[in-house]
């Protein structure tokens, strides 16, 4: 799977604000240790270093594209790749901060108690994800792919992996000594033509895209452009309203 930064930042204000918001309920001063788990391009670890300009920070990301461009700024952070399902920290994070990743990772049941397992004492674990997959942007997707009747796409659909907010909660308080979790649905106004196209073309679209090539590729992006155009109309001033949920988690480590 070939992620473009490029494409992913044309949105950057968009997919920062989140990570910003769930960098500010964090409640902790001068942690030592801080990991951006799932760092992409580094548009978050820079809220990170920011905040905390005297911690060792370590941007984690299992795309050398997204770490090539995150390696390019002047951020005082290293960049390792590596499979975030499978990620383990050299020295136990004083903040674990993963933001917009771990809906790409299966099996969070088992998958939150251990990124907890990879907290010092008293740390934060702070994570934010999209929760929209029943949103036009999705089913219409899934509904583009179904419909080509081919198999190597099909076969990376993915029901979906968020869970509701009370399995998350459920699934930390035995770790935890605090747990905050909350949603928030944004009304993005999104401008250009085909703007949730371009959206999804920098997350959602990237597995499908990547498995195809020259024309069949150009007809199954088309098929998906022509259902995404008729749920999100464009409005009179030529902007088009893209409803958006994030479910956010900050848990303290015991």
């Amino acid at each position: 799977m070939s992620w473009d930064p490029s494409i992913y930042l044309k949105f950057d204000d968009k997919r920062t604000r989140p990570a910003a918001e769930l960098l500010g309920r964090i409640q902790t001063d001068n942690p030592g240790e801080v990991v951006d788990l799932g760092c992409g391009p580094g548009n978050s670890t820079a809220l990170l270093a920011a905040r905390w300009p005297h911690a060792k920070i370590t941007g984690v990301d299992s795309s050398q594209e997204m770490l090539d461009k995150a390696a390019s700024t002047d951020l005082p952070a290293t960049w390792t790749l590596a499979d975030i399902a499978t990620w383990r920290a050299a020295v136990p994070a004083d903040v674990l901060f993963t933001n917009a990743a771990l809906q790409w990772l299966g099996s969070h049941q088992s998958l939150f108690p251990s990124l907890m397992g990879e907290v010092a004492p008293g740390g934060i674990l702070a994570i934010q994800m999209p929760r929209n997959f029943d949103a036009p942007s999705h089913t219409l997707l899934r509904e583009a792919v179904e419909e080509t009747n081919n198999s190597v796409l099909i076969s990376l659909l993915r029901e979906n992996p968020v869970a509701d907010p009370d399995v998350y909660h459920r699934l930390l308080t035995p770790h935890a000594s605090s747990i905050d979790i909350w949603e928030t649905t944004y009304l993005q106004v999104l401008s250009g033509d085909d703007a949730v196209l371009a959206w999804t073309s920098g997350t959602a679209l990237v597995p499908f895209t990547s498995a195809l090539a020259g024309t069949e590729r150009d007809r199954f992006v088309n098929s998906y452009r022509h259902k995404l155009a008729a749920a999100y109309p464009q409005e009179a001033d030529g902007s088009t309203l893209f409803s958006f949920k994030r479910i956010f988690i900050v848990a303290q480590k015991h």
